[in-house]
């Protein structure tokens, strides 16, 4: 599959913030054949590079002293021409700004907001790296999808900071949800999640990975530590299921997204 188009906006990079890298590491690298390379302290904080086939898909870093309570979580990042005009915007629109724009040598710019709804992102303004090398075969992020409490709100607030070209999935009580992008060109959903989501959770960004046998996967997943949180369960885009790594981080599985990304296209809970 060709290298990703990462257009502004859009998901580029992923990454996982864990208590314990040692065994995030042991536990990615049996579940999608992740290969890993940490970065050097000064200069990168021991930042940690995941790859599959020789190419990065993901990160990942140790929480520090000033994160206890945070529980262990993947973030999503959208690609900005300009961090710091994408943060000032995101400040105009209702959203919080977590980590203001900074520099990481070499490879770009990076910062992490709150959306208007409450939910977390991250902003990445692309140096060298531009990105994750694969996306939608099996052990790549394949989907991003934001389950948000505040529906019209937060489809606004992706078009107004991000410059998001969106399009109504659909749009009934039951199920409303947009993309960015239409049809197989999509590359990330914005689900309606207010009739769902418990009051203690707030709106947040999931994170879908490819494989290539859902049930296969959770059972493989199960055996190194993980914890079923829905599924597998068929949808009319893949065989999908919902985890918790060994230290807790949720994340989501989809079979059969070798054909496009928007294959992967959404989950409810």
């Amino acid at each position: 599959m060709p290298t990703p188009d990462h257009t502004n906006g859009a998901p580029c990079w992923i990454d996982l913030m864990t208590s314990d890298t040692g065994k995030a590491k042991a536990f990615y690298g049996e579940l999608f054949g992740w290969t890993f390379e940490t970065g050097d302290q000064e200069k990168y904080g021991g930042y940690i590079m995941a790859a599959k086939d020789g190419k990065p898909v993901a990160g990942m870093m140790q929480k520090d002293g000033t994160m206890a309570g945070m529980p262990d979580i993947w973030s999503t990042y959208l690609r900005s021409d300009d961090a710091a005009a994408t943060v000032q915007a995101a400040a105009r629109h209702g959203g919080q700004v977590y980590l203001e724009p900074m520099d990481v040598p070499d490879q770009g710019r990076m910062a992490m907001i709150a959306d208007a709804t409450g939910a977390s992102i991250g902003v990445w303004q692309p140096g060298e790296m531009k990105g994750y090398g694969l996306a939608a075969e099996p052990g790549t992020p394949a989907w991003h999808e934001l389950h948000t409490k505040d529906y019209g709100t937060a489809v606004k607030f992706y078009q107004d900071v991000f410059g998001w070209d969106t399009d109504v999935m659909s749009d009934t009580p039951d199920f409303r949800y947009t993309t960015l992008g239409a049809g197989d060109d999509a590359k990330a959903g914005i689900m309606d999640a207010a009739g769902y989501l418990p009051a203690e959770v707030p709106s947040n960004w999931q994170v879908y990975f490819a494989v290539a046998d859902a049930d296969a996967a959770v059972e493989k997943a199960v055996a190194t530590g993980a914890r079923v949180v829905d599924g597998p369960e068929d949808s009319p885009f893949g065989r999908l299921a919902t985890l918790a790594d060994p230290t807790g981080a949720m994340f989501k599985i989809i079979e059969d997204t070798a054909t496009s990304g928007a294959a992967a296209r959404p989950q409810g809970t």
